[in-house]
């Protein structure tokens, strides 16, 4: 009952925000990243990339933090949770999740995105590679409040 109530609330909290207001859903920072030819996968070296996730309900936008007017943006077509393996044992379960495309330029993007993880695979249109991204929640950085903030050294 919990689980299905659990789902219940983030989907609500998707869908709630209006058609043209893009909310901040989370945090993500990227841990893999590679590419896949054929039966071979290679990691592509990368850098630490903080990505910030937006939603409208409809759409998701993903963008490097620091860096929100470079977005792409996402069309949600299941919002009804995500499969995953669980840890150990190898059964499937669904956790609250949602899955979105992108097909912009001949260039097919897939995003997986839960409250733990987002993976976004990227399909090159005329070539034979595959590039899979995947980044884990961040934790939330803390808003300086009152209790937190220094004392001003000035009477």
């Amino acid at each position: 009952m919990m689980r299905l109530l659990s789902v219940f609330a983030f989907i609500v909290f998707l869908t709630a925000a209006r058609a043209d207001e893009f909310k901040h859903v989370g945090d993500f920072l990227l841990q893999a990243h590679f590419k896949m030819t054929g039966q071979q996968v290679t990691p592509i070296p990368m850098k630490p990339i903080a990505f910030r996730v937006f939603t409208d309900g409809i759409r998701i936008r993903v963008s490097a933090e620091g860096d929100e007017e470079s977005h792409t943006t996402f069309e949600i077509y299941r919002s009804d949770g995500i499969g995953r393996q669980r840890k150990g044992s190898g059964a499937l379960e669904v956790i609250p999740g949602l899955q979105a495309t992108s097909n912009v330029g001949g260039i097919l993007r897939h995003l997986r995105l839960s409250r733990e993880s987002m993976t976004i695979t990227t399909f090159p249109g005329v070539s034979d590679q595959t590039i899979v991204s995947y980044a884990i929640a961040a934790e939330p950085k803390a808003e300086p409040t009152a209790a937190t903030e220094k004392p001003s050294s000035n009477p």
